[in-house]
């Protein structure tokens, strides 16, 4: 995979934030020497976030996002400024750009508020600096530097100064491998993994869906051999082994099916499972299966996913988790669907939200998601998670983790 293919849950995301007319798509066409986003004297240009994903040297693949003002004004103002505090649920490194001649106002301080209680590392820039008179930290009053801030910089979009050294701390805030891994660490070196990988009508046609190709890669840089079948072929594949596999990683959807035909011995867990832990969720997950138990006529469910595609007969997310969780409960609940960049910022309507494994998102706006449930006291799980629970073998599924398999028994 080369890093034009990095998937955009894997990239950096780099958001640009200030007020109006700071110069935030100047500096954004400015740090990628293309132009990416529409530059005007007039303020306000920028209606609605710009995302663009492309490689970034010296950080590599990258998200660069373009924040409309947050100082904007009326109905329309408001809006546009919920858009941007959503922005940040999915940025890795804030921007603040901040117009020299005008200096730090209250917006800017209330950004600098939301980055520190979201945990975003970021940088402050004062552009325009060439209308200053010069460079360096005499440019803006020390009173508007706040105590802990990272020491600012001081660049022009229109001569070019500062730029260099702009993407030089923006890469040193970048951490280096942070050690997650999707399934490396659960084998060693040699052993061999069946993935059982359906091959339906709703399957990309030509190629693997996201998850199973990370997992492949994942398992080739622990060294260990990957061996996929379809569901069909599964007890073939397995009766033809010299030796029992390392584990038997499925998709959710035939979880059931799955689940008979590998013996008792063998750890069995899904790819959405794996992509739970991947992305910070399965713990809160493994919680809010539990729920499932107490849901009650009337009840509404969130059934959130990250990416939008079309929908076809049999969508899991629309026809069987329904099924299966109407099957499983007794109930007649309420379903309720979100997909893509959307999701409810209040989710006191809901009993449970039961999101997908997240493998177009990000770490960072994953667990965004998981903190809003949490924050808000409504269980959240997932596909893996939930599917596994309704067939009655989430302790199973869960084997690969003896502690999260500690907290549950199958039904």
């Amino acid at each position: 995979m080369s890093m034009n293919d990095t998937p955009s849950g894997e990239r950096i995301h780099i958001g640009f934030y200030g007020r109006r007319n700071a110069g935030k798509s100047s500096l954004v066409n400015a740090v990628t020497g293309q132009d990416l986003a529409v530059v005007s004297d007039v303020r306000g240009t920028t209606t609605d976030p710009v995302r663009k994903a492309m490689e970034l040297l010296p950080l590599g693949p990258v998200v660069i996002i373009d924040t409309p003002g947050f100082d904007d004004e009326g109905a329309l103002g408001e809006l546009r400024i919920r858009k941007t505090r959503q922005e940040l649920n999915r940025t890795d490194i804030a921007i603040l750009v901040v117009d020299i001649l005008e200096g730090m106002g209250e917006a800017d301080r209330q950004l600098l508020g939301l980055f520190a209680a979201k945990e975003i590392p970021y940088l402050v820039v004062y552009n325009k600096a060439d209308l200053a008179g010069g460079y360096g930290t005499d440019a803006a009053p020390a009173a508007e530097k706040p105590e802990d801030a990272p020491a600012p910089l001081y660049v022009s979009t229109l001569t070019g100064e500062g730029i260099a050294q702009l993407k030089e701390r923006m890469a040193a805030l970048v951490k280096s491998g942070d050690g997650r891994r999707l399934v490396g660490d659960l084998v060693s070196p040699g052993q061999t993994v069946i993935l059982v990988v359906p091959i339906d009508k709703a399957a990309p046609k030509g190629r693997l869906i996201l998850p199973q190709q990370q997992t492949i890669r994942d398992l080739l840089d622990a060294g260990a051999g990957a061996l996929v079948v379809r569901e069909t072929e599964l007890s073939a594949a397995l009766a033809a082994m010299r030796e029992k596999p390392a584990m038997v990683i499925t998709d959710s959807q035939v979880f059931g099916r799955v689940s008979k035909e590998v013996p008792a011995g063998v750890p069995l867990t899904s790819f959405s499972i794996l992509m739970a832990r991947y992305k910070g969720l399965l713990d809160e997950a493994v919680k809010g299966a539990a729920a499932l138990d107490g849901l009650k006529d009337g009840d509404t469910v969130l059934i959130a996913e990250g990416c939008t595609h079309h929908r076809q007969c049999g969508d899991i997310g629309t026809v069987k988790i329904p099924k299966w969780l109407e099957e499983f409960t007794g109930k007649k609940l309420q379903i309720k669907t979100c997909s893509g960049m959307e999701f409810p910022e209040d989710l006191s309507p809901y009993a449970l939200v039961i999101h997908c494994g997240g493998c177009m998102l990000s770490e960072r706006e994953m667990r965004a998601r998981v903190r809003a449930a949490v924050d808000q006291g409504v269980p959240i799980t997932n596909y893996g998670t939930m599917i596994a629970r309704v067939h009655g073998i989430l302790h199973r599924s869960l084997e690969p983790f003896p502690a999260l398999a500690a907290l549950v028994e199958d039904r």
